[in-house]
């Protein structure tokens, strides 16, 4: 049932000693009822505050208010005349859902541009200020999309500021600096991070409010979801996302990638690349359905356009088998067939396959002249795995057999190229294995999910290698629960 929007204390006062009557409660019966809602002044106080004499905390009247109204909606409902069919309530005008509504409908009207604009509309008709931040390519930045007639400003870093921890732990939190007060929530397009919506209210009350924070938690996951979705129909999002010009093979292999995180109820998993805008030979993939998650990473030879190109077919090539039905064999010489077919020569690229049943545990997987997929467990790297092998894709092969492993709940996987242990630092000296394997069993120590864990390893390559990668770096990590906890 809609209630009444905001209204000064004084009115707010007057009404709710009208009310009192209506609702057939007595002083002693509002402050019981007050009292079980979480409020904390006596009974004295609150008839002092329905005198006027001693005004309370406006988060105080606000409690009085919600004790009458629930009685009053108690009442009415119980007077109610039932109906012999549906009902279908006309379009609301105010709420959470009137907001909600109003967005999904200028959307689709409107150019991806305009996303900000409509996300502040809808933000008014909470009562709130909203302003859309999406994160860059390489994860370091989160950057303001411009408002109608609005200057974007500066970006926000991810790490070191309260906006980026947000982004981090997908978790809202609260802000009172010089802006005013401030809700932060991440913006999520299903289980992959977009970005991050700061909320201005009018009162650091308010940020303690959980039924503002759960209505600005709907409106972000829709703005999330719009971020993915409108993103495709114009350049503004993904000119807002970019650091740096891009290269065509960059361009090409970003527009094969998945989304960057997934997850299902007993699967998680992310991957991420490096020189984000200069990325040439390497490419992810997966998918996920209720019993199985295919995930796959490759890295063509050479660099530039003619390496995006090569990965770019094995991808497709993988995509259409897999699609076909057909497992993880198939799939390695659906692989093999489009590039040796299409690229002249001795092309290769290498990379793992891999195919999970979720509800068994069990692991499937090739390995086709790549370095070998890790095994975390308990915290720590257990194992590679290490059969499965054979030679490149696209180089002749006599036939290969597919590797098995048992997963256990709480496993990681961890797939990479070899960008990643051959980054090399100022004095040649590589990341390497070990130092993977160190980064991965703090990372896990300390809680982080994959795609925090990915976003934190691209950054320490980064800063081994003085900030610019040689080579391209991929990683792909899944994370394995069969209870979904």
């Amino acid at each position: 049932m809609e209630h009444p929007g905001p209204a000064p204390a004084a009115e707010q006062r007057a009404a709710l000693r009208g009310a009192l009557a209506m609702a057939g409660l007595t002083v002693e019966q509002l402050w019981m009822r007050y009292f079980s809602l979480g409020g904390d002044a006596d009974l004295l106080a609150v008839e002092a505050h329905l005198d006027g004499l001693l005004p309370l905390p406006a988060v105080d009247g606000d409690l009085l208010a919600l004790a009458v109204n629930e009685r009053l909606d108690e009442l009415v409902t119980a007077r109610r005349v039932p109906y012999t069919r549906p009902q279908y309530r006309h379009r609301p005008t105010t709420g959470p859902l009137a907001a909600m509504l109003q967005l999904l409908d200028s959307a689709r009207r409107s150019s991806p541009d305009r996303l900000a604009t409509l996300a502040a509309e809808a933000g008014r008709t909470l009562g709130v200020d909203v302003a859309v931040h999406v994160v860059d390519d390489e994860q370091r930045r989160l950057r303001r999309l411009p408002r109608d007639g609005e200057d974007a400003g500066g970006p926000i870093a991810v790490d070191g500021t309260l906006p980026g921890r947000v982004f981090q732990s997908a978790c809202t939190l609260p802000s009172e600096g010089r802006g005013g007060p401030r809700l932060w929530v991440p913006l999520l397009d299903g289980a992959d991070r977009v970005g991050v919506l700061e909320v201005g209210v009018d009162t650091a009350l308010e940020l303690e409010d959980p039924g503002l924070r759960a209505q600005c938690h709907w409106l972000a996951s829709l703005v999330g979801h719009l971020v993915a979705s409108m993103g495709p129909y114009g350049d503004a999002l993904e000119r807002s996302r970019r650091t740096a010009r891009r290269t065509a093979s960059a361009e090409l292999v970003w527009q094969q990638l998945p989304p960057l995180t997934a997850a299902s109820e007993s699967f998680v998993l992310a991957g991420l690349l490096e020189p984000a805008q200069d990325v040439g030979g390497d490419a992810f993939d997966y998918s996920l359905s209720r019993d199985t998650v295919s995930m796959a990473v490759l890295d063509a030879m050479g660099h530039g356009l003619p390496a995006g190109l090569m990965v770019s077919g094995a991808l497709a090539a993988y995509r259409s088998v897999r699609r076909d039905g057909r497992g993880i064999y198939e799939q390695a010489l659906g692989v093999d067939a489009v590039v040796s077919g299409t690229f002249p020569g001795s092309a290769f690229v290498t990379g793992v396959l891999a195919e999970l049943d979720t509800a068994s545990g069990r692991l499937r997987y090739v390995n086709a002249g790549h370095p070998a997929p890790l095994l975390l467990r308990g915290g720590r790297v257990v194992k590679e795995l290490g059969a499965g092998r054979r030679v490149p894709f696209g180089l002749e092969t006599s036939g290969f057999s597919v590797g098995e492993e048992v997963l256990e709940p709480g496993d990681w996987l961890a797939l990479y190229t070899d960008g990643v242990t051959e980054a090399r630092d100022a004095a040649g000296a590589w990341f390497g294995e070990a130092r993977l394997v160190e980064f991965l069993t703090r990372a896990v120590a300390a809680g982080h999910p994959p795609p925090e864990t990915a976003r934190r390893l691209m950054r320490a390559l980064l800063e081994h290698q003085g900030g610019l990668l040689q080579d391209d770096a991929s990683v792909l990590l899944a994370c394995w629960d069969a209870d979904g906890s």
